[in-house]
């Protein structure tokens, strides 16, 4: 279990408590608040962490003073900002980081996943990742000790591409032109990404340039079954409020309604293959 867990726990415990002293049931306080007891049972047990406005009406409902509502709502803004930081989460390196996301990944039984700066880590050759762990170390300041390990590890997450799993990733072309590695890098990784066209039961696709997003999109994401995360510069964030998931189910639905697929994503990656091959003979 991470300290993360373990706190969202010790915050579950805290709002079972003012429950109980107030002398109400789960099932009591359910349905007071309108919501299903299922939603109760995870706050409690720490299985998912509690929005603001849970907290809100969750003492509210209980009549608890404006002080301990306050209080809590503190403790929440923590609990988040512990959870999120990169370089807590990559202190001892980034080979933890990655078996943790190959952990989840091998227990999920449906990805989706989209990019819109770097190759997704499920698609990504040795040579890319290895850059992708060298610059971050770099920027965040952390231990470059054991980015071969975290390369491995990254390369043994993408057996989960051939375990019949409901999988389906989008990169964007603007991610490809800009090149994390070298351009001869950038070709075994564009060889690497025609091949995922034909992988089956993958659903790969590129979203073209110049061509209309259905939304602005300011990161990518990758969802777990019912887990969304999304990495920023120096934090990640996890969204396990179903409301808040059903958003990013229905943006990567629109997503794929303009996304290339096929001999169409294809194309795109032939042609930009060319263009970093003409770089490496000039």
């Amino acid at each position: 279990m991470t300290s993360f867990e373990q706190r969202r726990q010790d915050f579950g415990e805290r709002l079972r408590r003012f429950r109980e002293e107030a002398g109400m049931t789960g099932r009591e306080l359910a349905s007071a608040l309108g919501w299903p007891h299922s939603k109760i049972s995870k706050l409690e047990n720490g299985k998912q962490t509690a929005e603001d406005s849970d907290v809100t009406q969750w003492l509210d409902a209980l009549g608890a003073p404006d002080s301990s509502v306050r209080q809590m709502l503190d403790e929440l803004a923590e609990l988040r900002i512990s959870k999120a930081a990169w370089r807590a989460q990559l202190r001892a390196g980034h080979r933890a980081r990655q078996q943790q996301s190959f952990d989840r990944e091998h227990a999920a039984a449906r990805i989706r996943n989209v990019e819109f700066g770097v190759v997704p880590g499920l698609l990504q050759t040795a040579d890319y990742a290895r850059a992708v762990f060298r610059t971050q170390a770099e920027l965040l300041q952390v231990p470059d000790s054991d980015i071969e390990a975290s390369v491995r590890v990254r390369m043994q997450r993408q057996q989960v591409l051939y375990q019949g799993k409901d999988i389906e990733i989008i990169v964007s072309q603007h991610a490809l032109r800009h090149p994390v590695a070298a351009p001869d890098a950038m070709l075994g990784q564009l060889d690497r990404l025609v091949s995922a066209v034909d992988i089956p039961g993958l659903r790969f696709g590129v979203l073209p340039e110049f061509r209309r997003l259905p939304n602005i999109t300011m990161n990518g994401f990758t969802m777990l079954d019912d887990l969304v995360q999304v990495e920023h510069v120096s934090a990640e964030l996890s969204i396990d409020d179903p409301d808040q998931v059903a958003i990013y189910h229905r943006l990567m639905d629109r997503l794929w309604q303009v996304a290339c697929e096929g001999d169409d994503a294809r194309a795109i990656l032939q042609q930009l293959a060319a263009e970093y091959r003409h770089q490496t003979e000039g």
